[in-house]
Formats: structure tokens, sequence, C-alpha cells
């Protein structure tokens, strides 16, 4: 049932435990009722903008900064080492490993925009990733998955939560640290996520349910890459 909009005015607090969003003087909490407490001016702003572009009925779905925000403390924060595991785990299968035999055209492209990216995952995190062609799993080095699985535990629960929709959305947690690291533009994360699938409707046409799928996807990652953003502003 939708809510109806029961304040007027949105305004952003300061405090010492970080930055909030008051309705009417009221301090906005999650869903699970925890403090909505930000760690930078810059994400309350958007979230409280959020808030107050809600028309006649507020629709949690045109919220992403708010959404985020509480995924972050309501869901990753209390178990944090959880997530850890599942972000970190895309290593073992990253996408960008897995390379198509054929049409050249396809293979061709999948080296020229997913290579680099692993060259720069090995440099960057010393984690060199095994290529392999088809779908059948190919075993990863334990250093290399020990060395991503670091670099996801460093972040913190803000941090993790968009970082779980990148690499959840792209198939790829190089990618999704990329984008993290600023190395990578959002829009060219989402286009090398999508390569295959763009190269099919290319050969054979465009099907309107997995164009749906890949811009709810491609979504995510604009969404999470501007709660980035936010973060580190």
């Amino acid at each position: 049932m939708a809510v109806k909009r029961f304040y007027r005015q949105v305004a952003v607090e300061g405090g010492a435990s970080g930055h909030g969003v008051a309705l009417d003087g009221r301090a906005v909490r999650t869903p699970s009722k925890a403090p909505l407490m930000l760690p930078t001016r810059a994400l309350a702003e958007a979230i409280a903008a959020e808030w107050d572009a809600q028309q006649d009925e507020i629709r949690p779905r045109t919220m992403p900064m708010m959404q985020l925000a509480s995924t972050a403390i309501d869901r990753v924060r209390p178990r944090r080492d959880a997530v850890i595991g599942e972000i970190a785990s895309y290593g073992e299968t990253d996408l960008l490993c897995y390379r198509a035999d054929g049409p050249t055209g396809l293979v061709v492209r999948q080296a020229t925009e997913w290579q680099p990216m692993l060259d720069w995952a090995a440099g960057r995190y010393e984690a060199p990733l095994t290529v392999t062609e088809g779908v059948m799993p190919v075993a990863q080095s334990p250093g290399a998955v020990a060395a991503l699985r670091a670099a996801v535990a460093e972040c913190d629960e803000f941090v993790l939560a968009a970082l779980y929709n990148i690499t959840v959305a792209s198939g790829s947690l190089v990618l999704a640290l990329a984008v993290r690291d600023s190395a990578l533009d959002p829009d060219a994360a989402c286009d090398a996520s999508h390569i295959d699938e763009e190269w099919q409707a290319a050969e054979w046409g465009r099907d309107p349910v997995a164009e749906s799928r890949r811009e709810r996807a491609r979504a995510e990652i604009l969404s999470a890459a501007q709660f980035l953003a936010l973060l580190q502003r």
C-alpha cells in the first residue's frame, strides 16, 4: 500500500556521528528503525532531495540513494563478513575470465574491452586471473582470490552496499572494483558487462525481456556508482 506524503519540509542535519535527514524536524530512520546517519553531507543532501521530490505518495523505487543507505545500515552492517564473502566469491568466477570461442568479432571485442581490466586488477591488486574459453569453471589462484577479497574487506558498509550491487548487476568483481577506484567510467562498466548480450541482439534482433533486464542492471550500476561518488565528496 502506498504511503501518502506526510511532511512539508525536508532538511539536512549535521551531528557528531554524521549527517542525517529530517522531515518537518523529525529525523528519518531506516526501514528497520535505525538512525539514518550518513558519512558525508553530499549523500545526505542527495537523499534529502529524493524525499523532497516525492509528490502525493512516497515511492521508494524513486529513491535509490535512500535505499542503498538503508541497505548499508540495516543489512550490510549486521552481516558484514557474510556480505564480504558474497562479493568476493565473484572473483572466482568473474565474467571477464569467460571468453567466447567465436565468432571472431565477438572474441576480439571481449579481448579488447575485458583484458585491459584484468591487467589493471593484476597490477592494482596483484590479482592475476586466468582466462578460459566457454563456460566451464576455471580455477583461480588462491593468491589472486585472497587479494581481491582483501580489496573488498577494506570497504565500510556504505561502500560494500554499492559494491555488492555493481558486482551482482555486472557479474564482475573486477569491473565493480574499477568503478569504485574511479579507474572505469560507470557507463563503460555497463557496456563491458553486456558485450555478449549486445552481440546477440545485433545478430538476432532485440528481445524485450532481455532489454528490460539489461536496463535494470544498468540502472543498478549507475545508481551504485552515484552513491560511491557521493561518499567521496
